[in-house]
C-alpha cells in the first residue's frame, strides 16, 4: 500500500509539473500564431540513424521562433522508440517549445503498440498530445488557439490517419480515416461552431497520410499548386469522406501531411488548401529535396494563413498566402 501511495504521488507531481510547463495556445501581440511542421524524421537513436534531424530542428527553431511544433508522423523507427522520443523531448524542453506528434505508418511497427506510443507521448515534457480515446485511432484531438481575452479564435485539429489497409488482401495499401473519425471531426466542428454563434472558426488539420483528394489539388488546372511533386501521392485506396465532411463543416482552411518524402506542394481543391510539409530527414538520395520544414502562420480574426518552406540552409522557398495566392 505504501509503494502504491508513493507511485500515485510521483505520478501526480509529474502531471502537475508538466501542466505548469504547458502554455495555452494563444495569438501573440501581433495577432499571429506560428506553427512549424516537421515530418518524416525517421530517427533511430538505437542505431544512430538520421541523428542530423536534431540539428535541423534546432536551426529552424532558431530562425522561425514558432509558437508550436507539429511532427506529422514517421518520427521514430527504433525497436523501442522511447529513447528517440526522449531525444525529441530534450530538444523541445530546452527550447521551451510545445510540441505535438501525429502518428505515421512507421510509428506502430516497432515493439510498442500504437496505443503504447500514444500513452508514452502524453507523459513527455512540453508535449501536448491528448488523445482521450473518443474515436478510432490514437492521436485524435483538437486545440483552440485563443485571443488575449481567452476566446477561441482558431482551431488546430490533430488526426490519426492510421497505418495500413485493414481489408487485406482484397484492398492493399495505406490506411484511411475510419467512419467514426469522420463523425468525431464533424461533432467537434459543430461544437465549436455552435459556441461561436454558429460561425465556423478558422481551422487547420495535421495528419500523416494524404487524403485521396490531394492529386486533384495538384492537377487543378484553374489554380496552380505551389511547390514540387516528384512522386505519386501515396493516399489510401478507400475514401471514407473526411474531405467531404470538411467541406460541409466549413471550418478547415487547409490540411498538412507528410508521408511522401519527395512532395512539398500546396494546392487547392474546392478552395481548401491541401499541403505537404517538407521532409525533415537528412537528404540521402538525389531526388530528395533539401531537408526542412513547413511554416504556417495564422492571423487572429481572419480566415487566412501564410505559409512557406524553410530549408536547413536558411533559404525560404514557396511563400504563399491562402486564399489570396490561390485565386483563379
Amino acid at each position: 500500500m505504501k509503494s502504491l501511495f508513493i507511485f500515485l504521488v510521483t505520478l501526480l507531481s509529474a502531471t502537475m509539473a508538466q501542466s505548469q510547463q504547458l502554455p495555452n495556445l494563444q495569438f501573440n501581440n501581433d495577432k499571429e500564431f506560428k506553427v512549424v511542421q516537421f515530418t518524416d524524421t525517421h530517427v533511430n537513436v538505437e542505431a544512430g540513424k538520421n541523428m542530423e534531424v536534431f540539428t535541423t530542428i534546432k536551426k529552424i527553431l532558431e530562425i522561425e521562433k514558432p509558437d508550436l511544433v507539429v511532427l506529422t508522423g514517421d518520427v521514430a523507427t527504433d525497436g523501442n522508440p522511447q529513447k528517440t522520443y526522449q531525444a525529441f523531448e530534450k530538444v523541445f524542453e530546452e527550447a521551451k517549445m510545445p510540441w505535438i506528434v501525429t502518428l505515421g505508418n512507421h510509428d506502430s511497427q516497432a515493439d510498442l503498440s500504437r496505443k503504447e506510443v500514444s500513452d508514452f507521448l502524453q507523459g513527455l515534457s512540453y508535449c501536448l498530445n491528448n488523445d482521450k480515446g473518443e474515436t478510432y485511432g490514437n492521436s485524435n484531438f483538437v486545440f483552440p488557439v485563443k485571443s488575449k481575452e481567452n476566446k477561441a479564435e482558431a482551431l488546430i485539429y490533430i488526426m490519426d490517419s492510421n497505418a495500413y489497409s485493414t481489408l487485406k488482401p482484397e484492398v492493399d495499401g495505406w490506411g484511411w480515416f475510419d467512419h467514426s473519425q469522420v463523425n468525431w471531426y464533424k461533432e467537434k466542428s459543430q461544437q465549436y461552431t455552435k459556441a461561436n454563434n454558429d460561425e465556423p472558426l478558422p481551422a487547420i488539420a495535421f495528419f500523416h497520410i494524404p487524403l485521396p483528394e490531394y492529386y486533384q489539388a495538384w492537377s487543378n488546372k484553374e489554380v496552380k499548386a505551389i511547390g514540387k511533386r516528384k512522386e505519386d501521392e501515396c493516399g489510401p485506396e478507400i475514401n471514407t469522406g473526411m474531405f467531404a465532411a470538411m467541406l460541409e463543416s466549413k471550418d478547415i482552411m487547409g490540411t498538412f501531411v507528410g508521408h511522401d518524402h519527395n512532395n512539398d506542394y500546396i494546392g487547392v481543391h474546392h478552395n481548401v488548401a491541401l499541403a505537404y510539409g517538407r521532409v525533415t530527414k537528412t537528404k540521402t538520395y538525389r531526388k530528395a529535396p533539401v531537408e526542412g520544414a513547413r511554416i504556417i502562420v495564422l492571423t487572429e480574426g481572419e480566415r487566412k494563413f501564410d505559409s512557406w518552406i524553410r530549408e536547413v540552409n536558411g533559404r525560404k522557398v514557396y511563400p504563399c498566402t491562402w486564399p489570396d495566392s490561390f485565386v483563379n
